[in-house]
This record gives C-alpha cells, structure tokens and sequence, in this order.
C-alpha cells in the first residue's frame, strides 16, 4: 500500500516463508497487474509484477506483497487484515478496500495463480476458497447486527408470477443496508435465481402482463445496484443479457416501452472486417458493447447514491477492454492482414474505409488504457507500420476514409510527438515534398471544405504540437529541435504558406470571404507561434520571403478577426525586440498598413483601435529607439492630431530626447563629472533615467539616493552644482527663446510638473535641485518623487542632500 514504506520488507522464517523464493517468479502463474480506484472512479495501473504471500514481521502477519518484474522494486505491501472484505471476480480478479477511499485490484494473468492467492487470503480470514467474498460489508447500527444474528440467511420468496410484487419490495428494502445487500446477493447467486426470473419474463411479455413487467423491471434494476460480479457474469452470459436488456426495456416512469433488444438485434450489425478466429475474443467484444449499451443508454442516470452502487459495472467494463485490446495486440495474424488490406490498392473502396473505421475504434478503444498499456498498444501498432498505411490511406480521394485516418493521426500525435516526426523526417529522404505525410495534413488543412473549418482548426492544432520545441528530445547526439525544424523549414513550411503568398499579391486580399479568410487565420496563428518559439529558422524564412509584407495586406481585409490576427502576428515580431527583424520592417515601410488602418478606422473605440495604440505604446515604453526614430519621421504628420491618448507624443518626445542626446554630446560629459566625484553608476543608459523620471511613483523611489563611498567626504553642494550650472547657464543662452531654467528653492519637498533631467549613482540616486541653503541637515525639505509632482518626498538616506536641475 502507498502509505508503507519502499523498501523491502523484513520476513520472519516463523509462521510461513514467502510462496514465492525471493519474492520473484520466472512463471506466469503469479503474474500480476495492481491496479488502484482513483477519485474518478477509474482503475490506474501502478505496474506489473509478481505476487507472493509471506509472513511480515513489521506488520505482524500474513501480507500481500507485489514485486515489479522490471527491477524487483515492492509496488504492493498488504497485510492480510482478518476483518477485510476481498473479493474474487472474473477468476483472475481480487479487489478489496484497503482504507475508506483505497480500493485494489490484483488482476492476474492465469486463474490458477489467482486461485493460490485467494485460497491464502481465505486461510487467514478462516473461510472457504469457494466463496466469492470473504467478509460481509457492515457498517450497520448494533440493533441491526442483532437483528442479523439471529435470522444469518435471507430467504427469498418462491419465484413465481403472482409473487413478483413481493420480490420488488423485498430487493428495494435491501438496497439501502449493505448487510442485507449482502446477504440477498447470496442468496440470488445460490438459487439460481436470475434465470427463473428471467423465465417468468417470457411468460409475462407473451401474457402481455405489463403489470408483472414492471416489477420485473425494478428488480433487475435493483440487482444491478447490489453491485455484485458474480451476479454481473450470470446477468451478461451469452444465454442471459438479452433478456436482461428485454426487462429494462418496461420503465414504469415511461408510458411506452423503449425497443432495445430490436436495436441491438437488426440496427446495430457487428461486422469483422477481418475475420475473428478466437471464439472466446468474438464473445467478450459482443459482450462488451452490449454491456457499454446497458450502461450508457438503458440504466436511468444514476443519482448521487447509487453512483458508486454501479462501481463494479464500470470495473467489468475496464477489465473486458484491457483485455480485448490485449487478444487483439497477440494476434499478429490478425494485424498483420489488417494493415496489408488497407495498403493493398486491390482493395476496394467499402472494405478500406470498414477497415480504417475498425483501426479508427480500435485506437478510441485503447484511449481508456493506463499508460503502461498504452505505450505497449502504439509500439505494436508502430511496428506494424500503421504511419505508412496512414500516408497511402490520406493520399486517396475519399473523404470519409482520410477523415478517420485523420482521427488515427490525431491519437499517434497525442501520444508521441517524437515518433511521428522521426518517420516524416526519414521518409524525406526517400519521397518528394508532395507525398510527405505532413505535407499530406497540410493539404487536407487547406482543403478542408466545412465551411465552419472543424477538421482544419483539428489538424492545425496537430501540426502545432508537431512543431512546439517544448515536447522536443534532446540526446547526448542530436537534438530533435534542431533536425526537425530543419527539415519542416526546407520540406513544409512553403506549403503551409502557399494560401497566404497567393492571396496577398496586391495590396488588398484577392479573395476576402469568410472560409478564406478563417483559414488564413488558422496559418497566421501557427506562424504567431512559431515567431514565438523558434529562434532563426522562422526569422530566416520571414525576412527572405517577405512574409510579414505580405501579412500586412490582410490589414486590409473586411473581417476584423483576419486583420487583427495579422496584427497579433507583427505585434509579436516587434515583441522580440530585435533589431534584425526592427531593420526589415524599417527598410519595407511596413508600418504603413498598420498606420492606414489606423487612420481608416477613424475615431471607433473598438479592439482594432486599442490593438494599434498598445502596439505603439509598447514601443514607447521599451524605448526601442529605431523604431521610433522611424515612426516619427515618417508618420508623426499623420498621428499628431491623435490627442485622445499621449502614446504618440510620448513617442515624439522619446524622439526629440533621442536627437537632443546626440545634437548634444555634452550630455555624456556630464556623466563623466559625476564619475570624476566616485559617484558608482548604474546600468541604465541616461534615457531608461528619464523614463523613471517620468513614470515611477513616490513610494518606488525611496530607494533613490546618492550613494558615497564610506571613505569619501560628501562633497559640498556648490562643488557638485558649480559644473552643471555652467553646463545650464550655457544652454540658457543658446535656446533662450524656447527655454528657461528654473532654480526654486523647495522647503515643502515638491517638485515642480516640468522636464527634468536625472543623473543616477549605484543605487538610482537623483540629483535634486535646490538652492544650497534650503537642503542643511536637520530641514524639512527633502528631494519630491520625480515621476508625480506635488507628492510628498521621500527622505534621503545620504549624510548630505542633493539639488536638482529642473528644465522646463
């Protein structure tokens, strides 16, 4: 159990050694599964192993211990508890609780090892191997085990017609008292029970008694809610479901009667496309879908309380899965003449696509497998070669059969990215780009002619998952990334695009109606995530075919969604900040479409509006100098009218700062002053400086001040100010007609809303300006926030404060 500890326990030699020498097994008969119940009411697989029963000393006594057969690590250690309830199911089951929300199963692979198993569970608990559960499951009140005690068997009226009313009050009354679940499941399985039930059924339909029909209908209801495998395999034996499923067809809540049995009888036809020679696989995949019918379309939605009355259902359902895929994945005969039927161009076109549907359930079916089934399903379909007869069957003309190959397709991708793109990838050194199976999956893609897209949006969801490095292997080798990106770059990446280059050839798309443009969308969306993540493959391809020109045309499409995806696309390009891609949209005036659009859109208040602003504002904040260098110089006449927002005047003056800065290379003298008074420096250029000036709060600036080296005196504020002034008396007089200084003195520790230069040491320090008198240690004045005048200011930390320059 999970709450023990890992390691292998210590086993006394008194009492019984181990059934198994060591714990291990090289025969199958121990051969075990352990399965666990999760919150979901479904079995995981927590691996397979061999089972033995041995005397532990640490938990003082008999116990259960699994030991996985890949390298011997203890999966299961169980003790053998006198008051637990196991069960034995199917012959090669025994499930029991371990605590109130832990239920096991060990699934065996022979019956004479689960026989052994259950014959020693048995001999501790003091009962008999032939019952087929060893405790009863009480949880009653005291009055109610006495009660019990004194009559220990139920006694079940005599099965006949005129009794049938008592027989349905009898089962209902037991449901809700586990004790008399218990006890009226034995005495329906020691009877024989069922089957003269199920004899009066005939009597009754050929009397047309619908009266006597209905109570049959609420008793076999109510023995389905005992929960009970040994009931399940008389209820759903060949000879048995029939009539079973005829019973449930009269509801008393219905005023007609459904017609299951004639659905299951003439609708559903089972077919093998295949021929089927195991008699016993035949049987337990008729069983199967008719219990899965029972389940999903006869048995009313159970209520909260008899949700986990149906829980053995669900395990007989579980079981007969794993187990059918399992006869099927050992019968190599059976696959291998499945895989050369569809391959085979002789067959014909009804027979391929009977075949791809049985391959497209198959694969569905595998899907409620734990994971270790799982992988062992897709390696044997993997080695049968089921991603060649994919690419044979996608390369054919009929739809229907490409769309469930397709399906198959979309399994095989879920499950393993990596295998799929290893076979596309040796498959390009012997085939033409034409025929590639991924090349195939882009054109169905494209060519997909649902006018809502449902299998594009599918498949491109495919190709992403393909495509994303994150589900990538990397080998002391070789990196999947690498080679596989590579080769979708040179092989792929130029049919994917095709229906985005043929449509925006000029300036507007050629063909702008809904489907066109929800696949252009789609490819958009694929190629937004690839400028996202991956590196210089898709940088490569963008500037060498002028892709991102070619999107912008899409601006111009009357479907808002298309142009603003097209936007997203560039949004995301700018995003990176590099100044390879910055260069291309510079040297192709590709702001053009967006700043048309812009202007187009007019005064609307809509996502396109703010899509286009946030753009350029992003490029403002980040200060991505060329860019807005290009921006102003090129468009400033058409955006300054635009005074609902300040981005593109912030721009404006990012610009002015920029050309100011280099018109003005003493700006730079200033700092080598600063570095001269062994001020340390920060990081940030002069500009991100400005940038806090502006935007940060007073509460971000405490942190502001001047740091000096403990060593160092301070030095006197005149020493500092004496070379800035000069520095400022000297622009004074060069732009006096646009300019003026100001130096006010500032008690109160507000700052005036103006221009404001900033000067940072190691730890963000800001020069602030002051007269010389008005900042002596002990005043009340002290340096504002620079980014929100008129706020209180923050107390500086050095021994002597400093004075700011403020420009207006």
């Amino acid at each position: 159990a999970p709450d023990q500890p890992s390691a292998a326990p210590a086993i006394a030699s008194q009492g019984g050694g181990c059934g198994v020498a060591g714990g291990r097994m090289t025969d199958t008969r121990r051969r075990v599964k352990v399965y666990t119940l999760n919150e979901d009411r479904q079995w995981d697989d927590r691996g397979t192993g061999h089972v033995s029963s041995c005397y532990v000393e640490r938990l003082k006594g008999m116990s259960l211990l699994v030991r996985a057969e890949s390298d011997g690590s203890l999966l299961l250690e169980s003790k053998i508890n006198p008051n637990t309830a196991y069960q034995k199911q199917q012959d090669t089951l025994i499930v029991w609780s371990e605590a109130e929300n832990y239920d096991l199963a060990l699934s065996f692979q022979e019956k004479a090892g689960c026989d052994e198993i259950w014959e020693k569970i048995c001999q501790v608990q003091g009962k008999d191997p032939s019952v087929d559960i060893t405790q009863d499951l009480v949880d009653e009140s005291e009055e109610e085990r006495f009660d019990d005690m004194s009559s220990p068997g139920l006694e079940l009226p005599s099965c006949e017609l005129s009794r049938l009313e008592e027989i349905a009050e009898l089962v209902a009354s037991s449901l809700p008292s586990p004790l008399r679940r218990e006890k009226l499941a034995l005495a329906l399985e020691n009877e024989g029970y069922i089957k003269k039930l199920l004899e009066i059924f005939h009597v009754c339909e050929d009397l047309e008694n619908i009266e006597g029909l209905h109570h049959l209908y609420e008793i076999i209801k109510g023995i389905f809610l005992l929960n009970r495998t040994a009931l399940f395999e008389v209820m759903f034996s060949e000879e048995c479901i029939m009539d079973v499923i005829g019973c449930l067809e009269y509801d008393p809540s219905l005023s007609q009667s459904r017609k299951h049995r004639e659905f299951l009888t003439k609708t559903a036809k089972f077919k093998e496309v295949i021929p089927i020679s195991d008699p016993e696989l035949k049987q337990k995949i008729h069983q199967t879908y008719r219990v899965q019918y029972i389940q999903d379309m006869v048995l009313p939605t159970p209520s909260v309380f008899e949700e986990n009355m149906l829980s053995t259902l669900h395990s007989f359902i579980f079981f007969n899965k794993v187990e059918i895929v399992g006869m099927l994945q050992e019968d190599e005969k059976f696959l291998t003449d499945l895989f050369a039927q569809l391959t085979d161009e002789a067959t014909d076109e009804e027979k391929r696509q009977e075949l791809v549907n049985f391959l497209k359930e198959f694969c569905a079916f595998s899907q409620t497998l734990q994971p270790q089934n799982r992988d062992a399903f897709f390696k044997t379909l993997s080695n049968m070669g089921i991603l060649p007869a994919l690419e044979v069957i996608l390369g054919m003309d009929d739809a229907q059969v490409r769309s469930a190959a397709t399906d198959i397709f979309s399994y095989l991708v879920e499950y393993n990215p990596s295998m799929v793109r290893e076979f596309v990838m040796q498959e390009a050194q012997q085939n033409d780009d034409d025929i590639l199976l991924i090349n195939l999956i882009i054109e169905h893609m494209i060519c997909d002619t649902d006018p809502e897209l449902g299998g594009a949006v599918l498949l491109m969801g495919l190709l992403r998952t393909l495509v994303d490095p994150e589900n990538m292997l990397a080998t002391a080798n070789k990196t999947e990334k690498t080679e596989f990106l590579g080769f979708f770059y040179k092989h792929c990446m130029h049919v994917l695009t095709a229906p985005l280059l043929a449509n925006t050839t000029e300036d507007k798309p050629s063909k702008d109606d809904f489907q066109t443009a929800q696949l252009l969308a789609l490819i958009l969306e694929l190629l937004t995530f690839c400028v996202e993540h991956h590196t210089y493959h898709i940088k490569n391809y963008i500037i060498n075919k002028d892709i991102l020109r070619r999107v912008l045309v899409l601006m111009a499409s009357k479907h808002a969604f298309l142009a603003l995806c097209a936007l997203r696309f560039k949004r995301k390009i700018i995003g990176l900040k590099d100044e390879f891609y910055n260069r291309y949209i510079m040297k192709s005036f590709l702001f053009e479409p967006v700043v048309k659009a812009f202007l187009n859109n007019g005064s609307r208040y809509n996502l396109m509006n703010s899509a286009i602003i946030e753009m350029f504002e992003f490029i403002r904040v980040e200060d991505i100098k060329s860019l807005t260098a290009h921006v102003i110089e090129n468009y400033w006449k058409a955006l300054e009218d635009v005074d609902y927002v300040q981005t593109f005047k912030g721009l404006k003056l990012r610009f002015e700062q920029q050309r100011e800065r280099q018109d003005n290379p003493k700006l730079d003298s200033m700092r080598s002053i600063l570095r001269n008074h062994r001020y340390r420096r920060d990081a940030r250029t002069l500009e991100d400086e400005e940038e806090m000036w502006f935007n940060t709060d007073e509460d971000d600036m405490e942190d502001g001040e001047a740091v000096v080296p403990p060593s160092d005196k301070p030095k006197n504020d005149e020493d500092i100010m004496d070379p800035i002034s000069k520095f400022m008396e000297r622009k004074k007089l060069k732009e006096s007609e646009e300019k003026e200084v100001l130096l006010k003195t500032n008690l109160s520790g507000r700052q005036s809303p103006s221009f404001k230069l900033s000067f940072s040491s190691g730890t963000k320090s800001n020069l602030t300006s002051q007269s010389s008198a008005s900042n002596l240690p002990g005043s009340p004045g002290s340096p504002g926030s620079p980014g929100s005048p008129g706020s209180p200011g923050s107390v500086s930390k050095s021994t002597s404060q400093m004075a700011a320059i403020t420009t207006k």
